[in-house]
């Protein structure tokens, strides 16, 4: 069986995401379940990108023991000086470089010859190798360049020094049997590759990510690619469960495995979806909702019978077995610490004290309290910047009926301290609460995107808020979750406009372009 290394970029190509904003807090907590689930290799980020984002891969870089962590670097020297600050206290310190190698890019983005950008790439990955050990190169949008030049810039590369090739899909246009001819190709041609790691990066533009990625490990991929839940720019990146158990059930057709831990599949995805506020639709392979349910009389009369009749991957493989009550109204501080921690979540005393404040609260109001519960109460983190004055909810009223015009009254504190009160009417109850919050937070907010999903089963399930606005140029997402919806939809509207401060308070030098 050959091993193949999952390299997992939720954490930056992910992130490129429209409408996903992660705050360092999040990001540690996701790193730390990827730990968890088995990623050989985690991309924290682009440190180059801002102080934010070099704080993030640092402080991830210094958490992480288990799983390479490594950053993006574009083939400027000052990209990987960022990189090596960020990443120079980790177990393996690892880089990404990338450069664009197709005639379009070479042409209309780098306005360079081929000769170069082959000049350019060898004198990254030389200047990297002065610090890294490991050092990735990829030839980005490299399933449109031509053959005989993606296999002389890999050869130049490997000479150079690099320990990894990747071959990114970079637009999604390759088919799986063109994209497996790349490797073989290259594993046929270029001196020297059979030393170095070859890499795989899908996109989904076209549907056939998972394909692609299964076509390249057929045909000599050493390390793939992807994100969890398949997020990412545009149609999202190749999803990395689904490579995960392909491999796992058709280990007879591949002889490869993943080295992920299957049964923290389900609790990676929801971990990841419930931060990034980007749902996942129920008929997703492996992770959907419905990926285990039978309507069909057809189909509940062979699985009686037979389970094996229509269900290939059992719930349990991936860790969705069915969850039992876990806490209650009466448990202790111990049971309570003990039960995070056999979740995988480590908690200082202060977290502990605020996540334990919360438990007792919803326990009073809620008869059980499940694990799905329990997650909401781990995962949530308050704005990461302490000093940064924001808002807060302190109050709110909302008056609406079949007769009445819905009106919303709100009382929060504002960032320097003061109180304030505010109403305002709306066509429903929810407009109202959002037509009074822009009066508070006097900026012209545009809702871009607003849901709220239930979490759990039952009539006192507590329901998850997401918003997605856009206020002063900034597209930033909140979210929060309650017993009551309208609370939560309204401290979800505060979550973002908290994180827009704390995202101005920072530094942010000028934008970099997005890779692979």
């Amino acid at each position: 069986m050959r091993k193949i290394d999952i390299f997992d970029t939720t954490l930056r190509d992910g992130e490129q995401s429209a409408g996903i904003n992660l705050n360092t807090a999040e990001k540690l907590e996701i790193a730390r379940q990827l730990e968890r689930l088995g990623a050989a290799v985690i991309e924290a980020g682009f440190p180059a990108a801002s102080p934010g984002d070099q704080d993030a891969v640092r402080r991830i870089a210094g958490t992480v023991k288990n799983s390479i962590v490594t950053g993006l670097a574009r083939c400027y020297k000052k990209d990987i000086d960022a990189a090596w600050e960020a990443l120079k206290g980790a177990e393996q310190p690892h880089v990404h470089i990338f450069l664009a190698t197709s005639p379009i890019h070479m042409a209309y983005k780098l306005k360079k010859t081929p000769d170069q950008v082959v000049e350019a790439a060898v004198e990254a990955i030389r200047y990297a190798k002065q610090f890294f050990p490991l050092v990735q190169w990829s030839a980005e949008d490299a399933s449109r360049t031509e053959p005989e030049f993606l296999a002389r810039i890999a050869a130049e590369a490997v000479k150079a020094g690099a320990t990894t090739i990747n071959i990114p899909d970079t637009v999604g246009y390759a088919t799986p049997q063109d994209y497996g001819a790349i490797f073989k190709y290259l594993k046929e041609t270029v001196p020297g590759i059979e030393n170095v790691k070859l890499s795989a990066h899908c996109h989904d533009d076209l549907g056939m990510a998972t394909a692609n990625t299964l076509a390249a490990i057929e045909n000599g991929a050493d390390q793939v690619e992807g994100t969890i839940n398949g997020i990412g720019e545009r149609a999202g990146n190749v999803a990395l469960e689904e490579i995960a158990v392909a491999l796992h059930i058709r280990k007879d057709h591949y002889h490869a495995e993943s080295g992920i831990t299957l049964k923290e599949i389900k609790r990676t995805s929801e971990l990841v979806s419930r931060l990034t506020g980007v749902a996942v639709q129920p008929n997703k392979a492996v992770i959907g909702k419905n990926a285990f349910a039978h309507e069909s009389g057809i189909h509940q009369d062979g699985m009686l019978k037979n389970p094996d009749t229509y269900e290939i991957i059992t719930p349990a493989l991936i860790g969705d077995a069915h969850t039992e009550l876990v806490l209650g109204k009466h448990s202790g501080r111990h049971a309570f610490r003990d039960r995070a921690v056999q979740m995988g979540f480590e908690l200082g005393e202060e977290q502990l004290n605020e996540a334990f404040a919360e438990f007792k609260k919803l326990a009073d109001r809620k008869k059980e309290i499940t694990e799905a519960d329990l997650l909401v109460i781990l995962t949530h983190r308050q704005i990461q910047d302490a000093e940064t004055p924001v808002y807060g909810l302190e109050s709110f009223q909302i008056q609406y009926g079949t007769a009445n015009i819905p009106t919303a009254t709100v009382s929060a504190v504002m960032p320097d301290g003061t109180q304030v009160t505010e109403a305002a009417t709306g066509s429903g109850s929810v407009e109202a609460i959002f037509n009074t919050l822009e009066r508070i937070v006097k900026e012209k907010v545009n809702i871009l995107d607003y849901r709220v999903t239930s979490i759990g089963k039952g009539r006192d399930a507590l329901g998850e808020a997401y918003v997605n606005l856009r206020v002063a140029g900034t597209e930033i997402a909140g979210r929060d979750a309650s017993q009551d919806v309208l609370e939560a939809t309204a401290n979800a509207y505060f979550n973002a406009i908290n994180r827009k401060l704390v995202k101005d308070a920072q530094q942010q030098p000028d934008a970099v372009p997005a890779a692979n």
